[in-house]
């Protein structure tokens, strides 16, 4: 009995951050499921090229290095994804930082606010106004999907996180937008969807993870009781870039454990 197929034949995806943890995995997934996929990079060349030679390399999949900390880097790395492979039919919003050190409000540096603010948000429009523009032009069937986008948010978004104000503000900003751009591009074939993700196995994360004390009181927030594989999310983003999810438009997926609804 033949199972059911989640491929990507003939598309083309671009990864933001896909040098490492969940990008890395969406990469290599998307790449299994048939699609040319371009992922971005912005100091790890060596892992990057490596993941890319690993993918397939050449024709199938590229590392571009690339930073995203303003609406002009976001087009940029569109436009560079497309010369490569000639279209765009997924983009998957995955990069961000999270300030690792605990910040009072009180005292919170502007200089982190805007950091996070400025990679986190400015320039995913820049990423979402070029991948829109692109989509369109491209798109000939109103039938078929002409796009998907996937931002990717997480459980701060929901519900905060006391001492990272700027990182929560950033998510719960990406939900909203979005539930926007659902409606605003739902009637021209594109679907956009955000997966919320919550504790991760990644190495942004292993610190806290493997601390101890803060690792079991991690586990033990999350009724399934341990945290995620980065391979755990990126399932998921491929769904949602799939026919299957076709009429899926608007929706924030829980990928976290169930975490979001005992915090």
């Amino acid at each position: 009995m033949a199972g059911v197929p989640l491929v990507l034949e003939e598309k083309v995806a671009l990864i933001t951050g896909g040098s490492r943890g969940i990008g890395a995995e969406t990469v290599r997934l998307f790449a299994e499921a048939g699609a040319r996929v371009a992922f971005s990079y912005r100091q790890a060349r060596e892992r990057a090229e490596a993941l890319a030679a690993e993918c397939g390399g050449g024709e199938r999949c590229i590392a571009i290095e690339q930073e995203l900390a303003t609406p002009a880097d976001g087009r940029a790395l569109v436009e560079a994804a497309v010369r490569a492979f000639g279209r765009l039919d997924a983009l998957v919003v995955n990069h961000g930082i999270w300030p690792p050190h605990d910040a009072p409000i009180a005292t919170m540096a502007e200089e982190q606010w805007r950091q996070t603010m400025a990679v986190n948000l400015d320039s995913v429009f820049g990423l979402v106004q070029a991948a829109v523009a692109q989509m369109e032009r491209q798109s000939t069937d109103a039938a078929q999907a002409a796009g998907h986008i996937v931002l990717i948010s997480s459980t701060a978004g929901q519900r905060g996180e006391a001492f990272h104000a700027d990182y929560a503000v950033t998510k719960g900003a990406l939900i909203s937008l979005t539930k926007s751009l659902s409606s605003e591009l739902a009637p021209k074939g594109i679907r956009v969807n955000c997966v919320a993700p919550g504790w991760v196995f990644t190495e942004m994360s292993q610190g806290t993870l493997a601390h101890p004390e803060l690792g079991p009181k991690v586990a033990a927030g999350i009724p399934v009781g341990r945290p995620g594989q980065p391979r755990e999310i990126a399932g998921p983003v491929l769904f949602l870039c799939t026919p299957l999810a076709g009429f899926i438009s608007g929706e924030v997926l829980n990928v976290n454990g169930g975490a979001v609804l005992v915090g």
